[in-house]
């Protein structure tokens, strides 16, 4: 009986690779937690604790005293487009045509062997 295996130390082996194991898997979650607040928590600009306000001047100083203004509502307007006026030109500006013909043997494309068409009109 020398070979057989001893069980209590086989249990208390495997025990102590749970707890391992479990303690691993516990620090992976907090680092895993950690990570997510430092990617989508409270920005690390703002503070825990109370600070003066640098920035507050004007609700300071402000007398609480004085009535709020009262709001005035203004009537909307609408702009032209001025793209649609600048795009067309004068009707009375003069108006040259140039045409430019090419000879019989060059109105061959050079890639694809088929007849050019004329551009511009």
């Amino acid at each position: 009986m020398e070979n057989a295996p001893n069980w209590p130390e086989i249990v208390a082996e495997k025990d102590d690779k749970i707890a391992q194991l479990e303690a691993l898997v516990k620090f992976y979650e907090e680092q895993f937690r950690l990570a997510q607040h430092r990617k989508f928590g409270a920005s690390s600009e703002k503070s825990a604790y109370d600070q003066p306000s640098l920035f507050n001047e004007a609700e300071a100083t402000a007398d609480e005293t004085v009535p709020e203004p009262e709001l005035v509502e203004i009537q909307k307007h609408y702009r032209k487009r001025t793209r649609l006026i600048t795009d067309k030109l004068p009707e009375d500006l003069p108006v040259e045509v140039v045409v430019h013909d090419l000879p019989a043997e060059e109105q061959i494309c050079p890639e694809c062997g088929g007849d050019l068409h004329v551009m511009g009109r």
